[in-house]
């Protein structure tokens, strides 16, 4: 063989390339294309082992539950399912016991279960609680309630059209029912161990009607009411008398200011019509001119105003012989008016009618001669 032959062309070594080397060149050159990258590699993965998950998940069929008999223990949880709350399993099968129903792996309680129990326990404790309340206050109904009695009236009550519970929640309602009495009425059971219900002492007070819960108190509370009572009594009485004064003192009062005046204005008249006139005014005439015919039941008023006419030194009362028979007459003493009179008669609207209904001097004049009895 030739030495050509024998030789080979070995390639340079710029010119040798390795794997390594081939995919290092395939990387981006650039640091945001290699961001990029990563980015959509990441989400690659994610959704690989999602799918993977999904298709473990359904491909697997679910687990039987665990018989209720077999012993939580012992029982090989990575081939069965336990068995939830409130719940009945057999066969690999769960069924929920009453008042409870499925819902995915779990036992939950049944809503229109609730709300019927709730209606009939609600009636329970009405019907106990109104007889207990009838017995405290009239001495008629009952306090306790044997359980079978109280069963025999659930079942009438659902009865009722207006009332009724679905026959197939009735069951578990009932039974529900029960539970909630217990939590709420007082139970004991009889001789002959039978189960009985009673309304508490707090509860039944809210059943009363309130004429029993005042006649109640009233006879709880008998001295305390009698005191309270005769107190009342007693403050009304003290402040009428105390009113009764007060009025009776400003009546008074105010008939001896329209007295004074009367006393006052009688002599001036006098001296106008030349002393035809008496100067003077027998007080029970004025007495029955100024006071109503009730005032005049009354006699305490009068007196009060005969009290402040004899603690009046302007006015002078002395008795007088009229027609045979001693009368006591009132006449003015000072000579003019002294300034008080003027303002009461501008001020007081009786004056005027006074003067129009007392008869005139000469008129009086005659009536007395001739025997007839005077109005003013």
């Amino acid at each position: 063989m030739s030495s050509n032959g024998k030789k080979r062309k070995r390639p340079k070594p710029y010119e040798t390339q390795f794997p390594v080397e081939l995919f290092l060149n395939s990387l981006p050159s650039s640091k945001v294309d290699f961001c990029r990258l990563i980015a959509v590699v990441s989400i690659a993965a994610a959704v690989a082992v999602a799918c993977n998950f999904v298709a473990t998940s359904f491909s697997q069929p679910p687990k039987p539950f665990c018989d209720t008999t077999s012993d939580p223990d012992g029982s090989p949880f990575d081939y069965c399912e336990p068995c939830p709350e409130n719940g009945e399993c057999y066969d690999g099968k769960l069924k929920c016991i009453d008042g409870y129903r499925k819902h995915v792996n779990l036992c939950v309680r049944d809503g229109d279960v609730d709300k019927a129990a709730m209606k009939l326990s609600k009636w329970v404790e009405v019907r106990l609680c109104e007889a207990y309340a009838q017995l405290l206050c009239s001495g008629t109904g009952k306090c306790w309630v044997s359980k079978d009695e109280l069963f025999n009236e659930l079942d009438n009550y659902n009865l009722g059209d207006n009332h009724r519970v679905d026959e197939s929640i009735y069951a578990p309602a009932k039974q529900r029912a029960i539970q909630n009495i217990h939590s709420l009425l007082e139970t004991k059971r009889d001789d002959y161990g039978i189960e009985e219900f009673k309304c508490p002492e707090l509860l039944v007070n809210h059943y009363k009607p309130l004429s029993c819960v005042v006649q109640q108190w009233l006879i709880k509370h008998a001295l305390l009411s009698m005191l309270t009572f005769l107190s009342l009594v007693g403050c009304i009485f003290i402040a009428n008398r105390a009113y009764q004064r007060h009025h009776l003192s400003v009546r008074a009062e105010h008939l001896y200011h329209e007295v004074c005046d009367i006393l006052e204005e009688k002599p001036l008249e006098s001296r106008r019509v030349n002393g035809e006139c008496e100067p003077w005014i027998v007080a029970s005439w004025l007495r029955d001119h100024l006071l109503s015919p009730k005032e005049r039941k009354d006699p305490l008023l009068w007196r009060k105003v005969e009290e402040l006419i004899q603690e009046d030194s302007r006015i002078d009362q002395y008795p007088k012989l009229l027609k045979g028979e001693s009368k006591v007459v009132w006449e003015w003493q000072v000579e003019g008016s002294l300034g008080s009179s003027e303002k009461r008669k501008k001020t007081d609207g009786n004056t005027p009618e006074l003067k129009k209904s007392m008869n005139s001097c000469s008129t009086l004049h005659r009536r007395v001669h001739a025997g007839e009895p005077s109005s003013c």
